[in-house]
Parts: C-alpha cells; structure tokens; sequence
C-alpha cells in the first residue's frame, strides 16, 4: 500500500516469494545429473561399476563431496556437479589415536581418505546405544563419526571401522546419557554414550 492508500500491484506476499525460492531449489536439484559414482558401505568407490584403485584420486574426490539440504550426496568440481550413490555413509575411520585422560582426552581418528577429526562437539561420534545390541544384527551397531557439516542439515560422516571400534570400546567407562546409565568415551570435555551399561548378574 502507498502513501495515498493503494495497493502497489507489483508487491509480492513474503510466502509468495519464499515458495518461489524453493521452487527455483527443486528445480536446480532436478537439473543435477546422476554421475556415474557409488560408494560401497565397505569405502571403497566406484566409477562405472570399476574401482578406483588410485588412493590420490579417492581422497581428492571426497575432498569435493556434501549433502544438499534433502540430504543427496553431491560431487561438486569447478567443472561438474552432481548426485552420486552412497550405501551407507561415504568414509570410514580407519586409525584411532588419543591423548591425554579423563574429561579432556583427545581421541583423534583418520579417515580413509586421510582426514584428520578429533571427536569434540564440532564433531561428535553418534552411536545407537540405547537398544540391545542384539537389536542391531551380528557385531551391534557401528558408531559414526561428523567429519563435517553440508550444504543443509545433513552431515558427512564416516563409520567406525571394526578395529577401530574394538580399540574406542576400550577406552569406555561408566556415565549417563539423558539420567540413563550407559557406557561412554570422552574428548574435550563432551561424553560420548556407546552402549547401554551391562546388566549386573547379581541383580535379581
């Protein structure tokens, strides 16, 4: 409306406008091709059903992977971008380090593409510690460690692989999560729950 009380006819409604910005979102995600990647849940990549076999072209190809806000996975170069197919999540930790004890222990990890990620509130380890692991199938259920946030809501993460998990299971001890007891690991100062706290076998 303007200053003589008429309704500007070229003003747009504030929802008009922002169902009009995720229209234009949709669209440009749709005009993203499918490029011709997957990422088997054991890491290992695959172009055209074939292997990378060179660890450099690996690292420098997750290097350019993120998520959209739907949570795709995007390979994105100066010169193409796309969805590719991830199984599971697109790295594993391979390598566990940790200094220090107690509250501030560090626990550093490396990532088959060799980043480096020390586990702290930036970058948590999540872990589906609240049901019996036998829920989980053979061998439980892996922790998963952010490596680093995406374009949206969605992070890129990479997967505990088995030894590395035997060795982080190690460092556990008793703590609470939410007033339930569990077993946990700490780094700079945030408690990390893994697993519920073992029944007790004298308990009725």
């Amino acid at each position: 409306m303007n200053a003589e009380g008429q309704t500007n006819k070229n003003a747009l409604p504030c929802h008009t406008a922002c169902a009009d910005d995720v229209t234009d979102e949709a669209a440009k995600s749709e005009a993203l091709r499918k490029l011709p990647f997957l990422i088997r849940r054991d890491g290992v990549w695959l172009y055209r059903g074939s292997p990378i076999k060179r660890k450099e072209m690996v690292c420098l190809f997750g290097s350019l992977l993120t998520r959209d806000e739907t949570g795709g996975y995007l390979l994105r170069s100066p010169f193409e971008t796309g969805y590719i197919e991830v199984e599971d999540v697109p790295f594993l930790a391979v390598e566990l380090d940790w200094k220090g004890c107690g509250r501030m222990q560090k626990l550093c990890f490396r990532t088959n593409v060799d980043e480096p990620v020390v586990a702290s509130r930036e970058h948590p380890i999540r872990a589906v510690w609240s049901v019996p692991s036998e829920a989980c199938g053979g061998g439980g259920c892996p922790p998963y460690l952010l490596v680093r946030a995406g374009d949206g809501q969605f992070p890129i993460e990479a997967r505990l692989s088995r030894p590395v998990w035997y060795e982080l299971a190690a460092l556990a001890e008793p703590g609470q999560c939410g007033g339930e007891p569990c077993m946990g690991v700490w780094s700079c100062d945030c408690f990390f729950p893994l697993a519920r706290m073992p029944a007790d076998p004298s308990d009725p």
